[in-house]
């Protein structure tokens, strides 16, 4: 055997004899599924402890109000329009550059 070899040898035979809880790379295998099962746990405590708002008990109605006041915004840029065609000519900017004092 070449000195390469007997080093590996040594290296592998050291580690041999360390306990199982002495190994790092272990508890890098361990240690994601135990995160995720304690992230589990404290998302379903959270979700045991405040539960969701129920649906209130006259959702149409409020759905319809909702539908009504979208339908009145849906005219709003042919007001806007309307209202920009009837202002003055002299209360509207003008588009030009300003020249820099």
């Amino acid at each position: 055997m070449n000195a390469a070899t007997d080093s590996t040898m040594n290296a592998l035979a050291a580690g041999a004899d360390k306990p199982w809880w002495r190994h790092p790379l272990l508890w890098m295998v361990i240690g994601g599924p135990v995160a995720v099962m304690i992230a589990s746990f404290v998302t379903f405590w959270l979700a045991w402890r405040s539960p969701d708002a129920l649906v209130s008990p006259d959702y149409y109605r409020e759905g319809v109000e909702i539908n009504k006041a979208l339908a009145a915004k849906k005219h709003l840029p042919a007001l806007t329009g309307r209202n920009h065609a009837m202002t003055p000519a002299e209360d509207v900017p003008s588009v030009g550059r300003k020249a820099a004092p």
